[in-house]
């Protein structure tokens, strides 16, 4: 237990645009005695803090070295146009770039979540713990890996964060654009050994190899499609919207508490994205149907409505399949049977595939392990694929134990 009077103090370090966090236990000020002594005693505990900053970084969560910051941009320009002063970019990285002697980086993996996610969400047991832990795929031991969280969500800058609908409006160049700056200037790497991603990072992800085609060895784009958004799936995008903007609670964006429109905005895309037959298991009668229905309500209502509003908006201009003879480097596109944002029956992967000179189409079976769209979650069904991709577009010369 920690002894009275103890508090968590926040440090924060600012460095070429980054702020990195860490929470010491110090006593408050009001104790130290008003003599030289207690100064004394201040300082030192100050010191400790600080010389214990990058130990701190270390979370509880097995992973080497994790570290989280964020990175600003300075007057970062949208495509349409507007400004923001200071766009902030929020990212989580584990183990430590390997530079060769010309300060070359060949191990840095680039990991791109999806609509409303967080990098975080890697971190968990199904994904990071199957990729990331010791001689696993992407050992974080041996590898770089970045996991930002995109414009418009968690501890990047957002509409939530204040400017509501004045927020510029983003798309997906913007969010691939500020990766990039991250990655390239942010922290300083030079070139990515993969970059792959999930759902809304799959469209990133085949963004990255038509815009930056030279930066990476390997592509790996999951539960996603290189094509418009239409159909069922810009449809239900737009229900979402509609169901916003619709609540007059929802105020042109200025509301106090979230518009019950957000519920169904979130849960119509939490169907879409979920297994039918996961659903059913799990919900096998109309009792266990609603208690179900009832926690994502309430889950829903934990989001922002202006965010949702932007996050779907975002992709309106996405279309890289006119260009995707750009991208050089082999990719490994990743979806499931059971995926009812990109059902297989649309034959868009086939046609697209032939379009990428190293490219190849794998599409996961309908089984009782995968989870539909969010099939990307279980690294266990398609960490074989990985491991290939890796292997055939591994450079001369592969990542060994990282060095300062």
């Amino acid at each position: 237990m920690d002894s009275p009077g103890w508090n968590d103090i926040p440090i924060i370090c600012a460095s070429r645009g980054r702020r990195h966090y860490a929470f010491f236990k110090l006593r408050p000020a009001l104790e130290v005695r008003n003599d030289s002594s207690g100064m004394k005693k201040l300082l030192l505990c100050l010191l400790l803090a600080f010389s214990a900053f990058s130990w701190a970084q270390q979370e509880p969560s097995g992973y080497p070295q994790q570290f989280e910051g964020d990175w600003n941009v300075p007057d970062f320009t949208f495509h349409s146009g507007e400004k923001l002063a200071q766009l902030r970019l929020h990212y989580i990285t584990l183990g430590s770039p390997v530079r060769d002697g010309t300060g070359h980086v060949g191990n840095a993996i680039l990991i791109l979540h999806g609509t409303g996610g967080i990098g975080r969400n890697f971190l968990s047991a199904e994904f990071g713990r199957e990729l990331f832990g010791k001689g696993q795929p992407l050992d974080a031991t041996r590898y770089y890996i970045i996991l930002p969280d995109a414009i418009g969500t968690g501890k990047s800058s957002k509409p939530s964060d204040g400017l509501r609908m004045k927020f510029p409006h983003y798309r997906y160049e913007d969010m691939v654009r500020a990766q990039y700056l991250l990655v390239h200037d942010g922290l300083k790497l030079d070139h990515l050994r993969m970059v792959m991603g999930t759902s809304q990072g799959g469209m990133h992800t085949w963004l990255w190899g038509v815009t930056y085609p030279d930066f990476m060895d390997a592509l790996m784009p999951m539960a996603s499609a290189p094509v418009e958004i239409a159909g069922r799936n810009r449809m239900t995008r737009i229900m979402a919207i509609q169901a916003i903007k619709n609540d007059p609670d929802w105020k042109n964006g200025e509301y106090t508490t979230q518009p019950r429109g957000l519920i169904a905005a979130r849960n119509i895309r939490s169907i879409m994205t979920g297994s039918a037959l996961q659903y059913q298991k799990q919900n096998p009668t109309a009792e266990k149907a609603d208690a179900a229905l009832e926690a994502m309500a309430k889950a829903a209502l934990r989001g922002d409505a202006n965010d949702t509003i932007y996050q779907y908006e975002a992709s309106t201009d996405y279309n890289p399949s006119p260009v995707l003879e750009k991208i050089q480097a082999p990719l490994f596109a990743v979806n499931s049977a059971d995926d009812e944002i990109n059902p297989p029956e649309l034959g868009i992967l086939e046609r697209e595939i032939t379009k990428v000179k190293r490219g190849r189409y794998i599409l996961i079976p309908l089984s009782d392990q995968t989870r539909g769209h969010q099939t990307y979650n279980r690294a266990v069904l398609w960490k074989n694929h990985l491991l290939e991709l890796l292997h055939i577009s591994e450079p001369r010369s592969s990542p060994s134990a990282p060095q300062n």
